[in-house]
């Protein structure tokens, strides 16, 4: 059965981005829907997947990462508005069998991602 998860690391600090909030939504055309919260672990890792079962299937989704509220908790000065505030990743799942991992690697300037496994 799929499935899609996260993980975040603080390339800024070389370490797990824990406590960072995460949406995930459904995209249907200009609409998001709501699926999925929460915070990461101190491993940067969510304590279940985002997306399972039923309601995992093929589509386009967005991740919404917290990460100007992250640095803010760490005492990291930011402009504001911070150059990254809410790092937002749109992506599509095709093939409902498999584990679509999606991490994010974040500084306060800089992010990237891959489709992990």
């Amino acid at each position: 059965m799929g499935r899609l998860t996260t993980h975040v690391l603080d390339a800024a600090h070389g370490c797990p981005g824990s406590s960072i909030r995460i949406e995930l939504y459904r995209v249907d055309g200009s609409q998001l829907q709501l699926v999925a919260s929460a915070t990461t672990n101190s491993d940067g890792r969510c304590d279940a997947p985002l997306l399972q079962g039923d309601d995992y299937r093929s589509g386009v989704y967005q991740i919404q990462f917290h990460a100007g509220d992250y640095y803010r908790a760490r005492g990291v000065q930011l402009a504001e508005p911070a150059f990254l505030d809410v790092v937002v990743l749109r992506f599509g799942i095709s093939q409902e069998q498999d584990h679509y991992h999606v991490p994010l690697l974040i500084s306060p300037y800089a992010y990237s991602t891959y489709r992990g496994s």
